[in-house]
């Protein structure tokens, strides 16, 4: 953690203070990008193409800077653009925004105690809190406590104060400073991933629903003892503090991980995945978040303990349509049979679908059986690399390398235009198994997720 002298003593709240910021950098960031375009004008097009991709680099790096500098609902909204913007900005303006989640300095304890003490009043002498956060994010930060009356250890998402009340500022001044740089192009995609994004940053502050949200969930896994759910703690809960208790675990990418039993981590892989399959069959609403600092496990001893996957935040939360669900159902029912037929049929009744030609949906299906391979099985799909599944129906997914070969079909594919760009809530979904992915191939675990489909088809 880094010391006090590292730490802001204050955020730049005021509107104005903001404005000035990031209006000072969009016009410096344009000029600039101007300037360099300028140079270009006599030279050939490899050497252009190489000159606008190393100043929309510097640009890029530059305003990311600057954001970085503000915190609050600004630096998230860069965070998510980063996270789900890959398909309609610039791969130099990713880069710069995913560095982003490295920039998570605290704010200093004199400013998080004052705002405690606006928001919890009298009950804060209740109350012994670390000084030093246990995390800090963009939009809060998190410190451990201990209740002086039982000895209760909880944990405060203390909301950075005027965080909420700026999301939709922070929104047109990034927007104006996208605009102003004029190196993202504004199409209607783009728009309408700018306005997902605002409707999930006012969903992510909002305390009351991620509190709602833990117990729901605290109620479906209370009688599963692979998962653990914080317990929310409502005498300690304002609108811009959640409380909740404190539960130990380690990181899912902590080297200890990968020193357990091979039977350890498969286990593990599979309880994270059936929360992933439950969310689309059963419960139609999904943690949109990968991020591992999400989940922690709490190691058993390999005998009368076993492992359990702590389940932390529940602020990215996304509910579905019932219709959007049943056409992931059929997606994954017609991967599960390994059928190229019924996976053009499972593609229809949905407006992305229904607005692609007839004639390419095959090569489109052709991605989404490769995408969808694990749920498959040896005996009904030849393609399987090998090695890659046992006889025991469990798929490596580490061997697999199945996001990159996704990306090479797709990418290939005569329907690459439409992957460019694919509706918000498939984007979502895919996210999710992505993480869910990547949980696996960090923990090297191999699963058997067609049997977790079977009771669901």
């Amino acid at each position: 953690m880094s010391d006090q002298n590292d730490k802001l003593k204050q955020l730049k709240t005021s509107s104005m203070d903001r404005r000035l910021s990031i209006a000072k950098a969009s016009l410096l960031a344009g000029t600039r990008w101007a300037a360099s375009s300028a140079t270009t004008m006599f030279s050939s097009e490899a050497e252009k193409e190489k000159k606008r991709k190393k100043a929309m680099k510097e640009q890029a790096d530059y305003l990311v800077s600057e954001i970085g500098k503000l915190k609050g609902s600004i630096v998230k909204i860069g965070q998510m653009m980063a996270l789900y913007g890959e398909h309609f900005l610039p791969e130099e303006i990713t880069q710069a925004l995913n560095t982003l989640n490295n920039q998570t300095i605290a704010l200093a304890w004199p400013a998080i105690k004052q705002h405690l003490e606006q928001q919890l009043g009298s009950k804060l002498n209740d109350l012994t809190i670390d000084h030093e956060p246990l995390g800090t994010a963009s939009l809060a930060q998190v410190h451990r406590a201990t209740r002086k009356s039982d000895g209760l250890e909880i944990v405060l998402k203390i909301q950075y104060p005027g965080v909420a009340a700026a999301i939709d500022s922070d929104m047109s001044l990034f927007r104006n400073m996208l605009k102003l740089t004029r190196i993202v192009p504004q199409t209607r995609e783009f728009d309408q991933w700018f306005d997902e994004v605002r409707e999930m940053l006012h969903r992510e502050v909002n305390y009351d629903i991620e509190a709602a949200t833990t117990r729901r969930f605290a109620e479906r896994l209370k009688d599963d003892p692979r998962y653990i759910v914080p317990q929310i703690v409502d005498e300690y809960c304002t609108d811009q503090i959640l409380c909740m208790t404190f539960e130990r675990g380690v990181p899912i990418n902590s080297p200890v991980m990968l020193s357990l039993p091979q039977e350890r981590r498969n286990q593990l892989g599979e309880a994270s995945l059936e929360i992933a399959v439950r969310e689309i069959f059963e419960w139609g609403e999904m943690q949109t978040d990968p991020n591992f600092g999400n989940y922690l496990v709490r190691l058993g001893n390999g005998l009368d303990s076993q492992d359990k996957i702590v389940l932390l935040d529940f602020g990215a939360i996304r509910q579905f349509d019932e219709h959007l669900l049943s056409v992931a159902r059929n997606l994954i029912q017609a991967g599960y049979h390994h059928d190229l037929d019924e996976m053009v049929r499972a593609m229809t009744g949905y407006e992305f679908f229904d607005s692609i030609p007839q004639s390419i949906k095959p090569d489109m299906a052709k991605v989404f059986l490769l995408a969808t391979e694990a749920f498959s099985t040896i005996a009904n799909n030849p393609d399987l690399p090998s090695a890659v599944m046992d006889e025991q129906q469990r798929y490596d997914w580490k061997k697999s390398q199945l996001h990159s070969r996704v990306m090479q079909r797709a990418s290939k594919s005569m329907a690459s235009r439409y992957f460019s760009v694919p509706p918000k809530e498939f984007m979502f979904i895919s996210r999710k198994f992505i993480g869910a992915y990547t949980f696996m191939t960090v923990i090297d675990a191999k699963t058997n997720v067609r049997k977790m489909v079977e009771n669901f088809l």
